[in-house]
């Protein structure tokens, strides 16, 4: 069990009707639930898009900076969950989640074209962000369709940028199953990886499980 707010709570909240942070300090507080699990319903379909200070064409990794104009969308069925003001930097030293966008509506199809324009409203300069491939997700076949999975990115969003990482993550991998296989010790692992060209420490710790 998860004892945490999932970040896709707002989901929750906007499909059922139900406030669950309220929820969570009331029984924090020794209070009962307000609902039983017969009173769930759910009402329409929401979606929620991750809005990160993050590189989409450079393997998404995080790109600092200030936000020098930050202005959310707004409107019925739209709600952003976010930390930050226009003026405030993006530092190097946590998550570069900036917001939390998301969207109800009556349909699936409806949702998505209310995120489409919910993202189309929401300016932000001075970092890059991962609006412009959540409006890419909304707008392609496979996945207004349903005919997608998780490998949606390396599948339909292969930007010559995207298929190097790809390639000199496979090549890592490789390298490092051989190792394993011949007993070799992590700082040869290590070595190897080193040889490798990623050029930020965001992705080559990601790599070595760092």
């Amino acid at each position: 069990m998860n004892t945490r707010l999932q970040v896709e709570h707002p989901v929750t909240e906007m499909i059922t009707g139900k406030d669950l942070v309220k929820e969570q300090v009331r029984i924090a507080r020794g209070e009962a639930l307000t609902f039983g699990q017969e009173d769930l319903k759910i009402d329409g379909h929401a979606i929620e898009l991750r809005v990160y200070a993050e590189d989409p064409e450079g393997g998404f990794l995080p790109d600092t900076g200030r936000l020098e104009v930050y202005e959310i969308p707004q409107g019925p069925g739209v709600r952003v969950d976010d930390g930050f003001k226009e003026g405030m930097d993006i530092p190097v030293f946590y998550d570069p989640m900036i917001s939390k966008l998301c969207v109800h509506a009556p349909t699936r199809e409806e949702a998505m074209d209310r995120m489409i324009r919910a993202i189309d409203e929401y300016q932000v300069v001075g970092v890059k962000t991962t609006l412009g491939f959540g409006k890419f997700v909304m707008e392609h076949e496979a996945f207004r369709s349903g005919d997608f999975d998780t490998g949606f990115v390396k599948n339909h969003y292969e930007t010559r940028e995207l298929r190097s990482l790809w390639d000199e993550d496979e090549r890592i991998a490789a390298a490092v199953v051989a190792s394993i296989l011949h007993g070799e010790k992590k700082p040869q692992v290590q070595a190897m990886a080193d040889q490798a060209k990623p050029v930020s420490n965001w992705r080559s710790r990601r790599i070595l499980g760092h």
